[in-house]
């Protein structure tokens, strides 16, 4: 079952008083469940797809549709309760709290949503990553590996649909880098989470069920399950 799709998405910044266009007419779909990889260099715009299917931006053209519900126009006050629902985020800079612990951080969503299994939920993921002894951490004494792995528990304690993760080990040495890609996978295969993970890592594409390469815009080649 689709559980995401893109039609005809567009989008184009001004730049020195022209318009330089990052997307030119993307259209994918994503199946539920499905590990998908979009790579490509820098400036191929594979940031800017991600946080318009995720709802964080807006396209200047095309549709974006979760499980055939459109969300292209959306006011933000719907959109933001169904980010938070629905999709989980990671980011290459972690955006965690600084005043929250690693557990208020990753029971922040929950809370949000008026769960009232909120610290019984940050607690098991925390748990799970082997993260628990850190609980009571500030975000400042968390390595960089700690920080994404915290950021990952936040991501996935509301259990969405969709996890959106761009540039994940971004800011990590390689050995951080390749565990919190394990930890990942093996999250995606335990709760059948749809992953839709943007990288520029050639390793970590490698792992991907489907691969999608962006250039200059467009979609410049793809690749099928591994």
């Amino acid at each position: 079952m689709t559980i995401l799709e893109a039609r005809s998405i567009s989008k184009a910044y001004p730049i020195g008083g022209r318009a330089i266009t990052v997307l030119d007419d993307i259209s994918l779909a994503v199946e539920e469940g499905e590990f998908l990889v979009i790579q490509g260099e820098s400036g191929s715009g594979k940031s800017t797809l991600l946080s318009i299917l995720s709802g964080l931006d807006r396209a200047d053209s095309g549709r974006v549709l979760i499980r055939e519900q459109d969300i292209t126009d959306l006011h933000e006050d719907d959109l933001a309760p169904l980010r938070n629902a629905a999709f989980g985020f990671v980011f290459q800079s972690f955006h965690l709290v600084p005043s929250l612990t690693a557990l208020e951080n990753v029971m922040f969503p929950a809370e949000l949503r008026g769960d009232a299994h909120a610290r019984e939920k940050a607690e098991a993921l925390l748990k799970r990553v082997g993260l628990i002894e850190r609980a009571t951490n500030f975000p400042h004494q968390l390595s960089g590996g700690e920080k994404q792995r915290c950021a990952i528990c936040r991501a996935l304690v509301n259990d969405p649909r969709i996890i959106f993760a761009d540039e994940p080990t971004g800011n990590l040495d390689s050995a951080n880098g390749a565990s919190v890609l394990r930890l990942l996978q093996e999250l995606h295969r335990e709760r059948a989470t749809t992953l839709v993970l943007v990288t520029h890592n050639r390793e970590i594409a490698g792992s991907a069920g489907r691969l999608i390469t962006l250039k200059d815009g467009r979609i410049s080649r793809e690749a099928g399950h591994a």
